[in-house]
């Protein structure tokens, strides 16, 4: 019996107009935004490949260890075309220094922005789906039942030995069946598409994430059918249950979230902690500064700076840089000297000692910074966010916006771990100027006995997390959605099997 009313709602569904224009209109949205995400995304990566070779060629073409600038480019994920979440936002270069400790609000960012193509590039795949589908899915199920109670064809089917239960199962099936044909149809034309483009390459990981999203996005879809079929069991009449499904609509997808971040404020940190903060990052700069005078005002050759000591030619300075608003403090000591007099030889070891000390004072006065810089940007930009983001996970928007960030790697957390990989690769870096003693070396101020060796200086590699960690942070809320779905399923039949027909 039940397989005669899954096929008899099936049929019904499969001749309506509502279907055709679902299928018609997500091909339509989704095929046309993926050819202008994939535009997009081969222009971010185009960018991105250039940044990467500009930086290797001026790093080869500088002389001395001092004046080299390590930077770190972050390449696109080519699963944002799905949600694009974070991968946009935070900047994209990312200078790598024994000065300081890279944070994901340190980095800068490189190509050009084409305002025309953002506002194309702002709808990608999962936000049509949190529109159009939700819609869709509401309107396969505003007269589920309430249409049969209409017309009594309710009463009629009940006539017969079935179960209310096996009316809501068939109903629910056969519809999710019917929403499953434009999701999947527009999944597959936008994995085709994918996998067409040159700049693109999906590898059985990606695949298995796209599964993950497409695996929330049913599940998506469910929780508004579900909702649409609890008005549609509470409401005797189909005008009424679309009026109010409609609105329903309105409000968890299109207001609350807008509301939500322009009422509910950032939660600023405390002026008094920001503050608290810097004066501490200052005064361990401080201390690096008297530690530095004490060491030039007992050298062999006392003065200000080894950059005025040594008169040959080139170029030198030194100088601090700091943001109050990321915490930033660091000294950065640039030597570029050319060529050096005769009279700077008996200098040179002088020089040696000095920079050798002086380079590990430095990194060993950022690494102290990094412990109070650390919990304080935590606390300025990361609790507000999770803060907002618990509050947009009221609505099944947020979670499923959440779960498909988490599964294409496009979350806060896919964005730190490319900056975690930054933070090790600049350990690797200092050790690595530790074991060959460049502080220390001629080669770290001066070019006059040759440039370095760049060839052999520590190389940069990323790579994105492994599908079980998408999945694992994946899982709190697609297991929310789910959970929506079995409550929202028990309300429907309690009051089902309690209704009068």
């Amino acid at each position: 019996m039940l397989t005669t009313l899954i096929r008899r709602e099936l049929l019904d569904n499969l001749m309506t107009f509502r279907f055709a224009a679902a299928v018609f209109i997500t091909l339509l949205l989704v095929v046309t935004n993926t050819v202008v995400l994939i535009k997009d995304y081969e222009r971010r990566l185009a960018g991105y490949n250039d940044a990467v070779k500009m930086h290797q060629r001026q790093l080869q073409e500088t002389k001395t260890y001092s004046a080299g600038e390590v930077y770190v480019d972050r390449p696109p994920n080519p699963l944002s075309i799905f949600n694009v979440g974070f991968d946009k936002r935070p900047g994209n270069e990312v200078k790598v220094s024994h000065g300081y400790v890279p944070s994901l609000w340190d980095a800068d960012r490189h190509g050009s922005d084409n305002p025309f193509m953002n506002i194309f590039t702002s709808m990608d795949i999962v936000f049509i789906f949190e529109v159009v589908l939700s819609l869709l899915a509401l309107v396969f199920a505003y007269d589920a039942l309430a249409g049969e109670h209409e017309r009594g064809t309710l009463r009629l089917v009940l006539t017969n030995p079935v179960r209310r239960g096996h009316i809501l199962l068939a109903k629910y099936i056969s519809a999710m069946l019917c929403l499953l044909v434009p999701l999947l149809m527009s999944l597959l034309f936008a994995v085709i598409l994918l996998t067409n483009s040159a700049a693109i390459s999906l590898n059985m990981h990606d695949f298995l994430r796209i599964g993950g999203i497409i695996f929330a996005s049913v599940a998506y879809l469910s929780v508004f059918y579900l909702i649409g079929m609890l008005i549609s069991a509470a409401m005797r009449r189909t005008s009424t249950a679309l009026m109010l499904s409609m609105f329903i609509w309105g409000f968890l997808v299109l207001v609350y979230p807008n509301v939500t971040l322009a009422v509910i404020r950032r939660l600023e940190a405390p002026q008094a902690r920001t503050a608290s903060a810097f004066n501490q990052i200052e005064q361990i700069w401080e201390a690096f500064d008297r530690a530095r005078k004490h060491f030039l005002a007992t050298d062999a050759f006392p003065g200000e700076d080894w950059g005025l000591e040594l008169r040959g030619g080139g170029s030198r300075h030194a100088y601090l840089w700091d943001d109050p608003r990321t915490l930033l403090y660091t000294y950065e000591s640039v030597m570029n000297f050319e060529t050096l007099g005769e009279e700077d030889e008996p200098k040179i070891p002088h020089a040696q000692n000095h920079f050798r000390f002086l380079g590990r004072l430095v990194t060993d006065t950022a690494n102290q910074t990094w412990l109070i810089r650390k919990p304080a940007l935590e606390d300025i930009f990361v609790k507000p966010a999770k803060v907002e983001s618990a509050w947009l996970k009221l609505s099944p928007i947020g979670l499923y916006d959440a779960a498909t960030q988490a599964w294409a790697g496009t979350d806060m957390l896919g964005a730190r771990d490319f900056f975690n990989a930054v933070r090790q690769y600049r350990r690797q870096v200092i050790n690595y100027l530790y074991d060959k003693d460049v502080f220390g070396s001629r080669e770290w101020f001066s070019a006059d006995k040759g440039a370095p060796d760049w060839s052999r200086f520590p190389q940069f590699s990323f790579q994105r997390v492994d599908t079980s960690i998408n999945a694992k942070r994946a899982l709190p809320d697609v297991s929310l959605l789910l959970m929506i779905n079995g409550v929202l399923f028990i309300i429907i039949f309690l009051i089902f099997i309690k209704s009068e027909v």
